[in-house]
């Protein structure tokens, strides 16, 4: 695809915005496994959607917040390959935290928290610069151009 032709593809935008929401919620799941999961005595959804647990009151709190941080870090390098442009880095990431917001609320309420709100704004932010500085430093890159010349 070309980077100059603007074509509006609804389909495309929202497989996109599934496939890393997905992601998201792997590599949450995966972080949450490695720091909660060996904290707790079982894990469930709490730990995804409550904000209660994001926590600077316990170990386990200051887990989940690491959790939710490294899964930023993670979804900007999956919008590196997925989104592939650094001026869609914001929306799409912002896009992700709230439809994580709608989740929350349908989960638990309205997040009265204001330390998830703090993780999570923190969240958007590393997950939409560091995905416009990943893209921009791929969009920069030179292009390698081979040239056969013929020693005369």
């Amino acid at each position: 695809m070309f980077y100059g032709a603007v074509v509006w593809d609804p389909w495309l935008i929202v497989a996109q915005i599934v496939c890393l929401q997905c992601l998201y919620y792997l590599s949450l799941g995966v972080f949450l496994s490695f720091l909660v999961g060996t904290r707790v005595s079982r894990m469930s959804l709490v730990y995804f959607f409550d904000f209660a647990t994001v926590t600077t009151s316990t170990v386990t709190g200051w887990c989940v917040i690491a959790s939710f941080l490294l899964s930023s870090i993670a979804g900007a390098g999956y919008m590196l390959y997925v989104i592939e442009r650094a001026k869609k880095c914001l929306d799409f990431s912002a896009t992700l935290y709230i439809i994580h917001l709608f989740i929350c609320i349908v989960y638990g309420g309205w997040p009265s928290s204001v330390t998830w709100w703090v993780v999570n704004g923190i969240g958007v932010a590393v997950m939409a610069l560091l995905g416009e500085y990943l893209c921009i430093r791929r969009e920069l890159r030179e292009i390698p151009i081979t040239r056969y010349r013929s020693n005369v």
